[in-house]
Order: C-alpha cells, then structure tokens, then sequence
C-alpha cells in the first residue's frame, strides 16, 4: 500500500468524565479518572490507538475511535486516523466517509486528502487520486508522502515522464524519504526500460535507507528482476 500519513496531535479538549461506556473499558477508565486533564486524557487515548494501531490491531483502533469521536465529534484529525484504519482493513465506504467528513472539518488538512487519495487509488480511481494528491501538495508542497503517492500513480497510468517529473521535484525540497524517492523513481526508470539509471537510483535508495526500512527489501526484489536477465 502507498503511504499513509499516521497520526498527529490536536488541541483544545473539553470534559473527560461520565462516559456511557463499560465499567473495565480501557476507554472508560481513562476518562472516567477526575483528577486528569481533558488535555490528558484525549492524549492517552491517542497513544492507546496509536499503539494498537501498530500492533495491526485494527478492530481494536477504529473501535476506540468510535468511542472518542461520540465523545469529540470535531476533531478532523480523529475522523482522517479512523479512516486510515478502515483502508487498512480495506472498508472503501467507511474510509472515504471518514476522509470526507475529516475534509469538511478541515478544508486545509493536506495529509487527508493523500489519504483520500490513496483509498481512490486503491479502488482503481487512478485519475480521482491524482486529484487528491495535487490538493494535498496544493495545500502543502513538502508533503513527501503525497510527491511520492502523485508518482507512483502516474507511472501506473504509464505516464512515466510526469511520474519522473514528480520524483524530481519531491528530491529538491527537503526531506525525509529520500530512499524512498529515489526506490520508486528508480522502478520508473526500470518500466520505462532504462536499466542503467534504474540501478544508480537503486543503489541511491538503499545508501538512503535504514538496513530495517521495508524499502529494502523492495529495492532488492527490483534488482533482481532487472538483473536477472543478464546473469542467464
């Protein structure tokens, strides 16, 4: 799946106490603890999530979401983390909900558009997603996720000039993933049938990159595939 944008933080939270909720739900002995700050307990309840939502329980995330939306109904940023959750599950319907009601709240949240972006994508509505992503850097243009997204779905439309040209770009501004930058313009290379800069972009990305980053393993894979033919 291309990449997704996690969590973040929010602010300004009202009363955390007297939750209709279970007696010995995680959610309400958080809240229910009278002694903590409205500020503290939406912010242990974000870590709760955070951490389930890494240990790939899902289920577990979306339904502590549940919970703390009802709670806080206008915090876009809860409703764009929901609908991350519902795409990992591959729930199109109710991630797109979320994405949408996240972007009602707040027009100007970049990272949910590429998430919007990438639930499109991930139903084939490659044109749809390019729309979304163009927001996304409309609204933020050093949103490497979204740079990264914009290419990897022109070169599946094999507009491999335009996919290059994003990649490009996304590697002038500062950044973070520039391993991952240059592993997916380096596939591009490689499609579009040139190998030699397909590999130096290759070897760039696994310089770039951490020895545990996924990527690596990805770079690999698309080594052996362009280097396979000429080891026969």
């Amino acid at each position: 799946m291309k990449n997704q944008t996690l969590f973040s933080s929010n602010s300004h939270h009202t009363h955390c106490h007297s939750l209709p909720f279970p007696q010995g739900n995680w959610y309400s002995r958080i809240m229910a603890d009278q002694f903590q700050s409205p500020e503290t307990c939406y912010n242990r309840l974000r870590t709760e999530i955070r951490e389930k939502a890494n240990q790939g329980d899902y289920n577990g995330a979306i339904t502590l979401l549940d919970q703390l939306i009802v709670r806080y109904p206008d915090h876009p940023s809860d409703y764009n983390n929901r609908g991350l959750m519902h795409l990992q599950k591959k729930n199109y319907i109710q991630a797109m909900a979320d994405f949408n009601q996240a972007i009602a709240l707040n027009p100007s949240l970049d990272r949910a558009y590429n998430n919007r972006g990438n639930c499109q994508s991930s139903q084939g509505n490659l044109i749809e997603a390019l729309e979304d992503y163009e927001k996304a850097l409309d609204l933020n243009p050093y949103n490497e996720k979204a740079w990264i997204n914009q290419g990897i779905t022109l070169r599946e439309l094999e507009w491999y000039e335009l996919a290059l040209d994003a990649f490009d770009f996304a590697l002038l501004i500062p950044q973070k993933l520039a391993g991952r930058l240059y592993a997916e313009r380096g596939y591009t290379y490689h499609v579009r049938g040139d190998w030699n800069c397909a590999i130096a972009d290759y070897y760039r990305g696994l310089c770039e990159l951490s020895p545990d980053d996924p990527y690596q393993e990805k770079i690999k894979q698309w080594l052996d595939q362009l280097l396979s033919p000429l080891n026969v």
